[in-house]
């Protein structure tokens, strides 16, 4: 089940933050996303912060990008094989559980390679059909007698990670065949390397140990003598013996190589945090069928992906509050499902979907009211906690109703949520509003990202930050600095108009520091004090007052 995310927008305010605990809350409680989870793509303000601190509740989830990745849709009940398994063990394995490639690991569960099917056929099948090549496998004694499940009656089975070359020779020609064969390998000084099976031919036995052969199994369950058996410790030959006939084993003895030298090394490995998008055009044209997922630095196995898990992956779903535009949303948001939008700001006009979606958008003073009211008309009451964040909401959106963007709701859905929450509004407001300046404490990187909004109006891309305080006191001693600050966000970003305001709550008054094209800042309605500064009484709200003055000045300088 994909992740459901209620998230506001990039460098969120309290309203965007408190709105999305609250709609979460409904969504759980209500049952429509019983797993809805409160997101947030950015910092913490301050004073949002001190918010959740007197609600007692954690700040919601951080979220930076809502791509499906890898690590979300990978399959994590990994079928794998060890370096040292055998053919056999991993046909085995590969055939019940009906894969055609796995992942080759170490103990430490380090990935060294990927076997495919049609890998095995290697070690089954030799790549010469003539010569002693033919005859010969790389292989271990103790992990042949595992395959075999064969005893041991001869000198003692080197460990299982002992590999060697060993030369089939099966013993089912005449006696004198067989010998012949071996004197000749004395002579090429290479019987050291013979492994003789035969089934009940003590005189073939005799000769395989006689002449030093390596090893010697005796197939069908056939008895060895005692003094073969004796004879085969005295001359240090492993001696083994199985069940199966002399045709089985032959076959079963190639089964015993480790798969280690067939697995394919040069592989394509993926990161979980690779997003499927990129994978898809990454991974098209790779020959590759089965690749693993990794984790962390150390590379820990994750799981596995298949190019057919690429196709049509589950996405990441989120409700959008307090934004609709992708500009100022979080990051992937293209490739995420959007099923539901609640907001109190203009349309863009960019937001798509695959399938209907619900949609609420009012021209009310907070996104919290309208999630108030949702509560309302549910017959739900939020929780306490909850109940104060969406009073945050509106008292910081309306400055405790006094902002031009109230309305009559606002003040309805305070005047009950603070009843639910214990609060007094007003007071409450004038705690909110005393936490930290931001102008006092604030780095000017933090001052103009703590609310910051991104938009494309008339073709020219604009940002608008907004930061407010408890009087103008502050912000002379700030101006070089933040001046400084918002040229160069402008030259990162490209922005043909960069504004931050000052926004004096208790007087309703701002100081407008603007960044951009000199025919823009010819049009600004206010009255300008130098080259950057404006100042704009009465002015404290970005939707109602500052956006609308900003685009008026964008449309008359085209």
């Amino acid at each position: 089940m994909p992740a459901f995310y209620v998230i506001g927008h990039k460098n969120p305010d309290t309203d965007a933050i408190c709105s999305a605990i609250g709609h979460a809350a409904l969504l759980r409680a209500s049952g429509e996303e019983p797993h809805a989870e409160a997101a947030r793509c950015g910092d913490v303000p301050q004073r949002t912060a001190w918010v959740l601190e007197k609600a007692g509740m954690e700040a919601p989830l951080l979220v930076t990008d809502v791509r499906t990745t890898a690590a979300m849709i990978c399959r994590r009940e990994i079928v794998q094989v060890h370096l040292t398994d055998t053919f056999l063990i991993a046909y085995r394995r590969m055939l019940s559980s009906g894969v055609r490639c796995v992942p080759v690991t170490d103990d430490d569960g380090k990935v060294h390679g990927m076997l495919r099917y049609l890998d095995l056929l290697e070690l089954l099948l030799p790549a010469q059909t003539e010569g002693l090549s033919v005859r010969t496998v790389h292989v271990s004694l103790g992990k042949l007698a595992a395959t075999l499940d064969a005893k041991s009656l001869g000198a003692e089975i080197p460990p299982a990670d002992e590999e060697e070359d060993l030369i089939l020779l099966v013993g089912a020609s005449s006696q004198g065949t067989v010998d012949k064969r071996l004197e000749q390998a004395q002579k090429d000084g290479n019987v050291g390397q013979f492994l003789v099976i035969c089934g009940d031919r003590p005189i073939v036995q005799r000769y395989a140990i006689e002449r030093g052969a390596r090893a010697l199994l005796v197939t069908g369950n056939n008895p060895v003598s005692e003094d073969i058996r004796q004879f085969a410790v005295r001359k240090n030959v492993v001696l083994l013996t199985c069940h199966q006939d002399t045709a089985s084993a032959s076959t079963l003895i190639r089964c015993s190589r480790a798969v280690s030298h067939v697995m394919e090394t040069a592989f394509t490995p993926i990161h979980g945090s690779d997003p499927v998008s990129r994978l898809r055009k990454r991974l098209a044209s790779s020959k590759q069928d089965l690749f693993p997922v990794f984790d962390g630095p150390d590379h820990e196995l994750l799981g596995v992906l298949s190019k057919s898990d690429l196709i049509d992956p589950p996405r990441i779903r989120l409700a959008l509050v307090d934004h609709n535009e992708y500009a100022q949303a979080v990051n992937g948001v293209e490739e995420a499902e959007v099923v539901e939008v609640i907001d109190h700001h203009r349309l863009a006009g960019d937001l798509v979907s695959r399938e209907p979606i619900r949609y609420l958008n009012e021209p009310v003073g907070s996104t919290s009211t309208l999630v108030a009211r949702k509560f309302l008309h549910r017959d739900l009451t939020p929780d306490p906690g909850v109940a104060i964040c969406l009073c945050a909401g509106i008292v910081s959106d309306t400055l405790c109703l006094t902002s031009p963007t109230t309305t009559q709701l606002d003040r309805d859905m305070l005047a009950w949520l603070g009843k639910i929450a214990g609060i007094d509004p007003k007071r409450f407001t004038e705690e909110f509003f005393a936490v930290g300046s931001l102008l006092a404490t604030g780095t000017p990187e933090d001052i103009l990202n703590a609310d910051r909004k991104e938009f494309t109006e008339d073709g020219f891309k604009v940002s608008i930050s907004q930061v407010e305080e408890r009087g103008l006191q502050g912000f002379e001693a700030r101006r070089e600095e933040l001046e400084d600050h918002l040229r160069s966000i402008a030259a990162t970003h490209q922005y043909d108009l960069a504004v931050l305001a000052v926004t004096d709550i208790t007087g309703h008054h701002s100081l407008v520091l603007a960044i951009g094209q000199d025919n823009i800042l010819a049009k600004m309605p206010f009255e300008r004090l130098d080259e950057a500064l404006f100042d704009a009484p009465g002015v404290v709200s970005r939707k109602k007052q500052l956006f609308p003055a900003v685009c008026a000045a964008l449309h008359h300088a085209k």
